[in-house]
């Protein structure tokens, strides 16, 4: 979706980095690496043998698919893995090629390429929260003994400091920053359950199998089968917008206090009006009270998707793929714009 936003809009509402972590050839580096821990675990314990093993992990490491066939694939079956694994399979060659994918579906290969996928770019939220709470440390430290007038319900109330408003801004950041272990245990997770989430083909190896294959990835292992068992990725995009709307609520009172009649704030940077030369907008501010809503308005969509009907959905699995990439990207865009803004504050407090 966030390929429609390309062109003039591109750098306002897409974050490059986001973007390549969860793209294309991510997702063809992280169902390689699931196929081939997968096989060389299987090969551990018994399943398929060392030497087809071997043979997958020699031959799958440099296996480029056909990208426009996995597309045509994706159309007809619904799901990418179905033509990725056939191509693979093709590239390996008989005999080994009979053991590639043994006991998994397509659902184990996708669900387990996410999780590969979010590693990384959990550790660059991690990083980019930690660079955006030290800048609301600096702007504590050198404007936080300055008068304010507190504001409810946008009236004037009575004066506060700019350390009461800041206070409130970080810890939202770094509550935020607190809660990422926690997702990241319950979702950085792989999937291994078979065709209908009962592990049918590994029978009482499947724990062993699961743990040998998570140790590999640098995964954790769930203790149920994840398949049509979303919460985990409700949580996820509940503690993305959680993020997102942090930076809302800063980017909301940073526009507010930016008005001319409050002069509360003062900003470096762009901001122009092409009818209104005297103008300085709060572009940024804007930009992460619209992302803050935009993830908030997802969120309800990406709980639809927990609605899974039996062992699988097609349907509730398709809306998930259409709406968590958009909320990882409003996340990751949100915070390069939060970070941006508050490094191009002058001054909080007082006035010019």
């Amino acid at each position: 979706m966030t390929e429609l936003l390309a062109g003039f809009l591109g750098p306002l509402l897409i974050d490059d980095e986001t973007a390549r972590m969860i793209g294309t050839d991510a997702d063809i580096r992280a169902m390689r690496e699931f196929e081939i821990a997968l096989a060389i675990s299987e090969a551990e314990h018994g399943l398929i043998s060392e030497q087809a093993a071997n043979r997958i992990a020699e031959a799958g490491a440099n296996f480029a698919p056909d990208r426009s066939q996995l597309a045509i694939g994706a159309l007809r079956d619904g799901v990418v893995p179905a033509d990725f694994v056939k191509q693979m399979r093709a590239h390996i060659g008989a005999p080994a090629s009979d053991s590639l994918h043994f006991g998994a579906t397509s659902q184990d290969v996708i669900d387990t390429a996410l999780a590969l996928k979010l590693k990384p770019l959990f550790d660059l939220y991690e990083t980019r929260l930690a660079a955006i709470s030290k800048w609301l440390g600096s702007l504590l430290a050198n404007f936080g003994d300055r008068d304010l007038m507190g504001r409810t319900r946008m009236q004037a109330a009575i004066p506060i400091s700019v350390a009461n408003r800041l206070a409130v801004w970080k810890g939202l950041v770094d509550r935020a920053q607190d809660d990422l272990p926690m997702i990241r245990e319950r979702v950085l997770v792989v999937s291994l359950a078979g065709a209908a989430g009962s592990s049918e083909k590994f029978g009482d190896r499947i724990n062993a199998v699961r743990i040998s294959l998570a140790r590999r990835l640098g995964l954790g292992v769930p203790t149920y089968v994840p398949h049509a068992a979303r919460d985990r990725i409700a949580d996820l995009g509940n503690w993305l917008s959680k993020v997102t709307g942090a930076f809302g609520k800063i980017g909301q009172d940073v526009a507010l206090m930016a008005q001319n009649e409050m002069a509360e704030i003062a900003l470096s940077g762009g901001g122009g009006s092409s009818a209104m030369a005297h103008k300085q907008n709060p572009v940024r501010a804007e930009v992460l009270v619209a992302l803050a809503r935009f993830n908030a308005v997802q969120l309800s969509g990406l709980h639809q998707s927990l609605v899974h009907e039996q062992e699988r959905s097609g349907a509730a699995w398709t809306l998930e793929w259409m709406i968590l990439p958009q909320m990882l990207n409003a996340t990751g865009i949100s915070l390069v714009h939060a970070d941006a803004m508050l490094a191009s504050i002058k001054r909080i407090g007082g006035y010019q």
